[in-house]
């Protein structure tokens, strides 16, 4: 890792007063444009900016200031708790707490109050954390006696989620409690031509009644647009607010030329393009719920021994190494190891595993799960921000917060569509103003099936209705939508299926897969290989060969070398005492053993009896039969001569031969990579029906490995435990990682599977191949209907009114259909044949 990467911080922003993805490109060009700042994306669907930058060239405040500048704000991501404070006596003493965590780093806001003994404090959970900000207290001569009580940045977002919700919804209300007696007024002098009750009073009517709608209502269109022009940008409120303004000035115009009173349209389109925005925070509310799924499950209180008596307290409190108590039917409060009891656990919230798993003294558990049987006793791990809950919740940020490459191109489009957008609508205003006979032809053509066409209307009337049109039919906002609402929706549906995708890109890259490289041990087998046969050369018994063999490995970490350690201590073997143990990568170990005389033991491979020049051909053939078993075969040497052979089983996991079967007919290369020898590998890869074999490859020849098939053009996914696979699933074009037990922030993996299972494997790339469909319909829609539309409207063939119910409708088309992946399948197909 460069010093570059590791100076690097990364930060995302909460981003408030966008409307549209011209509002999200505008942000994030100036932000890439920041003095620093390495990566910037803004995603309008979460409404964050996600951001990595130098803290040595600029800052957080410099960064909100940057946003700000573009004439949008920027909040950080906060939190408030309430600490109860020990030892002040007077009000000097709450002026130093207040002071010092002033001063602090992190720290939003800060107020001590001496009467209460609590400190209120809005902190910054990017920068600092509930133990840091203890410690400033502490720091100062006081204590900390404990947190009242915490609201949790994502509560806080979702109640500022719901208040926007309703705020639209009490817009769109007002906004059609004055547009319907629009359109009910409208209804005679479209049926008989003749204003009611005269036209004067009819379009004073429209004018009056189109005030609240516009002024009020669409009061925050209206100043969006303002701030976008004022700031040099332009973003679809600039549009809706050109398009109405537009059609509202010919209402007061009516009196002195002769032209159409087209105010009431102006708040027709109003009043729909507000209908399309609640409908639109509706929806993009079910897209985002995958968080607040997840925060839903968390535990509010624990019951905690203190002192041997139970005490019920909030989750907050919770801290490493409490003991908590957990009952039937309860949800296990944080992360921890049983250390009392027996149960089983429903993990389904975590892996998606409908069945409740056993677990036992040793075991761990994840916070948030539901013990379903006995009583737990349970030694809190984890807390907090490392939970297994908050690191899920952490993945699904990262993922929403990151882009698919194919979205690239949309952002270029948008950049340039608002401006693009304005340039047409003034050529079709100067068109029907020059040249009105050329372009009637196509009215008149449409006139018969179109009924608001009505080519005898003023030449200026009609221009201004092309105008009105092209400005309020243009849909920036479903580009901007078509990605990023497909990601938060098939992220979430990942996460509660125990597939954790860190990175956008790596759903395209998934669906683009030729290959799928697979770690034997631990990933295709359980990781416990067990001992299955004992083969004596002449003059030694079964007995001495597994002492030999267990002795030199107690020194040993590999599992190969514990499977024979277990075998000794079940058949209660004493084994030889070891010194100047040495492990030979890719090959074996060595030691000394016993006492006077000491015996030099070796355990390994051929290559190892070969390079210590020993002479194994009386077992050969028992190697050759034990290899052609899918059995791994190790000699057993002594003083130079062999002693005989231990094989070792690693049994597959049960799901392994199914999952490969589905990976392959989905047409994708399997292959096993594995350090075994040629011939114990491809009786494994037979058995479980792997199409490629890649044998006695050392540790650090994996990365080589992948870098051959990459070489021969193959697009690579490599899964692996996440530690000793690390340089490889980095290595590869998607890097799968299987979680281990709690910990699932593995770094180097693109994707990480909670489940150990293959079916998860099968789950991720269905998963990618659905949610990259949706984007390519979303995508194809949002272009499809801006280049039909566009033209239309300059023509006059579209009314403004409809052509601002097509727009509003394709952007809650393009949110509807990325909340329809929710109904895909994506469990392997013999998972569902056996429910």
């Amino acid at each position: 890792m460069s010093n570059k990467s590791k100076e690097r911080k990364k930060i995302s922003l909460g981003i408030v007063g966008m409307t549209c993805a011209s509002c999200a490109q505008t942000i994030e060009k100036a932000l890439k444009e920041h003095v620093g700042v390495e990566q910037a994306n803004v995603n309008f669907a979460s409404e964050k900016a996600y951001l990595a930058y130098d803290p040595k060239t600029t800052n957080k405040k410099e960064l909100i200031k940057t946003v700000r500048a573009t004439g949008y704000d920027a909040r950080l991501e906060t939190k408030k708790i309430i600490l109860r404070i020990g030892g002040m006596t007077c009000a000097s003493c709450a002026q130093t707490i207040e002071n010092a965590l002033k001063k602090t780093e992190g720290i939003v806001e800060a107020n001590v109050n001496l009467a209460s003994e609590k400190a209120v404090v809005v902190y910054d959970v990017q920068e600092i954390d509930y133990e840091g900000i203890k410690a400033v207290i502490e720091g100062t001569g006081y204590t900390v006696l404990g947190r009242e009580e915490g609201a949790a940045k994502y509560e806080k977002e979702i109640e500022e989620e719901q208040r926007k919700f309703h705020e639209a919804k009490m817009k769109m209300r007002v906004a059609w409690a004055f547009t319907i007696p629009i359109m009910v007024w409208m209804i005679p002098e479209m049926i008989l031509g003749q204003a009611w009750p005269n036209e004067d009073v009819f379009n004073l009517g429209m004018i009056l009644l189109a005030v609240p709608v516009l002024f009020w209502a669409g009061r925050e269109t209206l100043l969006s647009a303002v701030r976008a022009v004022s700031h040099g940008s332009a973003n679809m409120d600039v549009l809706i607010a050109l398009g109405t303004s537009t059609a509202f000035v010919t209402g007061p115009a009516v009196f002195f030329s002769p032209i159409m009173n087209y105010a009431g349209v102006a708040g027709m389109i109003m009043s729909f393009h507000l209908t399309g925005r609640y409908i639109e925070a509706k929806a993009k509310g079910r897209a985002s719920q995958a968080i607040r799924k997840l925060l839903e499950l968390e535990a509010k209180t624990a019951r905690i021994l203190v002192d041997g008596e139970e005490k019920e307290v909030p989750i907050d409190e919770v801290e490493v190494g409490n003991v908590m108590i957990v009952r039937p039917g309860e949800k296990i409060p944080t992360d921890g190891v049983v250390i009392e009891g027996q149960s089983a656990v429903d993990e389904s919230m975590a892996t998606g595993e409908s069945m409740p798993v056993m677990k036992k003294v040793g075991d761990e558990v994840i916070g948030a799960t539901v013990n379903q049987r006995g009583m737990l006793k349970i030694r809190a791990t984890k807390v907090g921000q490392d939970t297994f809950l908050s690191q899920v919740i952490k993945l699904v940020e990262e993922c929403q917060g990151s882009k698919v490459p194919i979205q690239e191109f949309a952002d270029r489009v948008t950049s340039y569509f608002v401006p693009t957008v304005l340039g047409l609508a003034v050529v079709a205003l100067i068109l029907w103003l020059v040249a009105p006979d050329a372009i009637k032809v196509v009215s008149l053509w449409a006139q018969p099936f179109l009924p608001w066409i009505d080519p005898n209307l003023g030449v200026v009337t009609l221009a201004i209705f092309a105008l009105v049109a092209t400005l309020v039919i243009a849909c920036p906002c479903a580009l901007g939508l078509a990605t990023p609402t497909a990601l938060m929706v098939g992220s979430g549906m990942g996460a509660e299926n125990g597939v954790l995708i860190r990175r956008g890109e790596a759903i395209q890259t998934l669906k683009n897969l030729d290959t799928i490289v697979f770690d034997k041990t631990g990933t295709i087998t359980k990781g416990r290989p067990e001992v299955t046969d004992i083969v004596p050369a002449e003059g030694h018994t079964k007995e001495e060969v597994l002492r030999l063999a267990a002795s030199v490995e107690v020194g040993s970490e590999h599992p190969l070398g514990e499977a024979i350690l277990r075998k000794a201590k079940e058949e209660n073997v004493e084994l030889y005492k070891a010194e100047e143990f040495e492990a030979v990568t890719g090959r074996g170990v060595k030691a000394k053993i016993g006492f006077s005389p000491q015996k030099f033991s070796l355990v390994g491979n051929r290559k190892l009896m070969e390079e210590e020049r020993i002479d194994y051909r009386s077992v050969e053939d028992d190697l050759e039969r034990l290899e052609g078993e899918a059995k791994t075969a190790m000699l057993v040497a002594v003083n130079g001569k062999i002693a005989g052979a231990v094989a070792v089983a690693d049994t597959l996991k049960p799901d392994s031969v199914q999952a490969i079967r589905e990976l392959e007919m989905m047409g994708l290369k399997t292959t096993m990579l594995t350090g075994d020898n040629r011939r114990t590998a491809e009786a494994i890869a037979k058995k479980v029906g792997m199409s490629r074999v890649l044998s006695e490859v050392l540790p650090d020849q994996k990365v080589k490995e992948i870098q051959k098939l990459q070489e021969n053009g193959e697009t690579v996914a490599m899964v692996g435990d996440g530690i000793n696979d690390a340089p490889a699933l980095t290595a590869a074009n998607v890097g799968i990682a299987i979680g281990t037990g709690t910990d699932i922030a593995i770094e180097s993996a693109d994707v990480t599977l909670v489940r150990g299972d293959l079916s998860s494997v099968v789950t991720a790339i269905k998963l990618s191949r659905k949610t990259f469909s949706k984007i390519k319909q979303n995508l194809f829609w949002a272009f499809f209907y801006n280049i039909i539309a566009l033209p239309a409207a300059m023509l006059g063939l579209a009314h403004p009114v409809i052509a601002e119910i097509a727009m509003a409708t394709s952007s809650v088309t393009v949110v509807t259909n990325a909340n329809l992946l929710r109904r895909a399948r994506i469990r392997p197909e013999y998972l569902k044949k056996e429910k």
